[in-house]
Formats: structure tokens, sequence, C-alpha cells
């Protein structure tokens, strides 16, 4: 009996893969989506804290791009055929409606990830793609010039005329993306640059954080320096762990810090309150010591930061707990305001790549075309999604590169079958 052989092998059951095999499939190729897990989709049923941040609802592509740094003249033909706009009408149109928050942030109106995996995992069935799971590739096959198939952990050789990988990086390794397709791709003679933890939480040497974990700010103002020396200032959110800090905000700022750190050690100031200058915030604590004259001043500051945070900030003041408002001298008070506006945070490290929400690394983007996603070194193998060496910020912009790159793929693949 003749071996089957695929029309197309997607490798890696993730957003990019789902979305490369479902476009692929409806379009009339046959097609297998080959996964290691038990089941499709796991780093994404955790992402944006298992809400799923979609995209980002930044619908010029050249601004949407401008977040992608140097990898922006690449993307620019992809994302001209697959845009942001194209993304939402996907998931409306198959009933996953969905909301714009803060930063234009897109979430599935059910605020779960499971309503983006549930749509997707229909998108599959709907078009009658084939999922081999429990499944692990352990290397790609080359016959010439061409790639021919896959080879299993079993020993099994899968045959495809064309293979597109979309195993991700090696960020959260447990979701199982642990860089499978970097070692795959070097062996047949693609570029990969070593992956580093790109969007990661950073541990701080202050010991009163523990006492915050999972305590989060909005609307916070962020400032890294290097040797007295300001090196950028963001706003935003920021949410404490039991070792430091965290959210969109830090993990924004958190490549470059990595960098600061092998020059020297780094410091931040976290201002509470950036909507206030110095002179307002005086104006304001001392509206609030006169509302609450005889109250103690440790149960006072409630109405300016989050209650979690109160004790903190009267604690690294050194002001005795207990003191009556209407016993705040002023230079107490203006201890309390220097504070308020500029909490000092020491950088201890930056957490692992198995704390990271994504890596940079990943394969050479000069030798992918992007048009089709095709690789540049064997006509018939594509590669969408984490795989590719491509920085991005916190805030939808990674999903909305696996959608363009997968559907791209996807669209290209039927018209070569």
């Amino acid at each position: 009996m003749e071996e089957k052989i695929w029309d197309v092998i997607v490798v890696g059951g993730g957003p990019a893969g789902m979305m490369c095999a479902g476009r692929a499939s409806e379009l009339g190729a046959r097609v297998l989506l080959i996964e290691k897990n038990e089941s499709l989709g796991k780093k994404l049923l955790i992402t944006g804290g298992g809400r799923c941040n979609v995209t980002n609802a930044e619908f010029d592509t050249r601004k949407l791009l401008a977040k992608f740094k140097s990898a922006d003249k690449f993307l620019f033909s992809a994302f001209s055929q697959w845009d942001v706009k194209k993304t939402i009408d996907f998931f409306h149109v198959k009933k996953m409606q969905t909301k714009i928050e803060k930063e234009q942030r897109v979430f599935p109106v059910s605020d779960s990830a499971q309503s983006v995996w549930n749509t997707l995992v229909d998108h599959l069935k709907n078009n009658n793609v084939e999922i081999l799971s429990k499944s692990t590739v352990i290397e790609i096959i080359t016959s010439g010039e061409n790639v021919s198939g896959v080879k299993l952990k079993s020993g099994k050789t899968i045959l495809g005329r064309s293979i597109v990988i979309a195993t991700g990086g090696t960020s959260r390794p447990e979701t199982g993306s642990t860089g499978d397709g970097y070692s795959w791709l070097k062996k047949i003679g693609h570029t990969v640059i070593d992956p580093t933890p790109s969007l990661v939480p950073i541990a701080l040497q202050d010991a009163w954080v523990k006492k915050l974990s999972g305590a989060s700010l909005t609307d916070i103002k962020l400032t890294i320096f290097q040797n007295g020396q300001k090196q950028d200032t963001r706003k935003g959110k920021i949410l404490f762990t039991h070792v430091g800090i965290s959210g969109p905000t830090v993990l924004n700022m958190s490549k470059d810090i990595g960098e600061l750190l092998k020059y020297g050690d780094v410091a931040l100031s976290l201002d509470l309150l950036p909507a206030l200058d110095y002179g307002k915030l005086n104006e304001r604590l001392q509206e609030i010591f006169k509302e609450n004259d005889k109250k103690k001043l440790k149960n006072s500051l409630g109405s300016i930061v989050p209650s979690a945070l109160a004790p903190i900030i009267v604690e690294l003041s050194g002001i005795n707990p207990e003191t009556a408002c209407n016993s705040v001298t002023r230079e107490e008070r203006l201890k309390l305001i220097k504070l308020l506006k500029d909490i000092p945070l020491h950088v201890k490290k930056l957490l692992g790549i198995e704390k990271a929400i994504i890596t940079s690394g990943g394969v050479s983007l000069d030798e992918v075309d992007f048009k089709t996603m095709r690789s540049r070194l064997f006509p018939n193998l594509y590669l969408v999604g984490d795989i590719l060496n491509i920085d991005r910020p916190s805030g939808g912009y990674s999903l909305q590169l696996c959608w363009t790159t997968g559907f791209v793929a996807g669209t290209a693949l039927a018209q070569q079958k």
C-alpha cells in the first residue's frame, strides 16, 4: 500500500499553527496538524492571565508595525494581506465578540481564553483538518532542495508536499514551547538567533514587595535609572509578585532592563500618582489630614493609594504609623510626598525563560519570504509565529503576529498545492 502524502503538514498546534492549518484546509488542501501535547493551544489558554489578549486595536498598519521595531519592513507585505481588522472580523463572523480595553488591547467579551480556543478548534473541525496529538516530531526530512516530511519520536515518518514549522519559542516551556523547532531548522541550514527572555517579570532586592504579592496598580509611572542617569520612563499598570514586579508596563521595559544589567546595577523609581505634581499632592495630603485629623496615619492614606500599599508607604517613610494625622509635621508630610512620587526599587535580576511571556531570538528574517512565509532555503518549507526572530511588546502584538503569519502561509500553501 502506498504511503499517504499530505498536501500540508503543520507542526505545532498553537495560534499560528491552528490559523495556518485552518486556512490551508479551507482553500482545499489536505492538512495534517501535529501537536506534541494531548490537546492544542495549551499556551493560548493561559495567555493574558487566562483572558487572552487577542490583538491590539491599532488599525493603522504602519503604526502597528512600528511596535515590531526593526522587523517592521519585513512584516509589511504579510500585514497588508491580513491586518488587525481582519483578525477581529474573523472572530466576529464566528460569533466570538470582542471588546477594546486600555492601551487598545482586544479581549473576548467572555474574558476567557477558552472562547478563542473554541473558535479556532471549531474552525479546524469545520474545515476537516486532521489532528495528530501526543506526537513529538524530532526531525525535518529533506530531499535535495526540498523538505519531504517529518520524523516522529516513535520512529514513524510522515510525508508531506509542504511543511510548516509553528513550534513557537522557548517561553513557558511547561506548555510545550521548548525550542524544538530551532534545533531542526539549524540542522537543515537555517540561521537561528539564540533565544533570550524578552517580555519577562523582574525580581527585586526590596524585601517589602513580598507583602504586596498579587496587588496591582494602574496609572503609575515607572522610570529606569543607571548610574543616576534616567534611561526610560513609561506609564501604565504593574502587578506585584512574591519576588518583584510584573504587568504590562514592566514586561515592556524588561528587555531594556536586561541589557542595562550587563553594565551594572539598575534602579527603578515608582511614581504612584503621575497625574499630580508635588504641589497638588501636597494640597491633597493636607486636605486628607484635615478630614481625618484624629485618625491614625496608617489608616488615612487609603483614599489616594490602594489600602494594601498604605502601610508600606508609612513604613518606608520611617514615620510612626500610630501618629495622628493632626500631629504629622511638615517635614514628615514632605517625606510622604517624596515617597508617593518616587518609591525606590532595586532590580535583582530578570526572571528566566520559564517565566517569559515571549522570547527574543529565532530564525533570521532574511531567510524568510514574508509575502508567503516561505523559507528562502527550501521552497516548500514555511515558518510562522514565534519561531521567527521578531521582538514585540505586550499588548496583543504577539497573537496578531501569529494570526497574520499563519493566515498568509495557509493561503500560499493552498495556492502551491
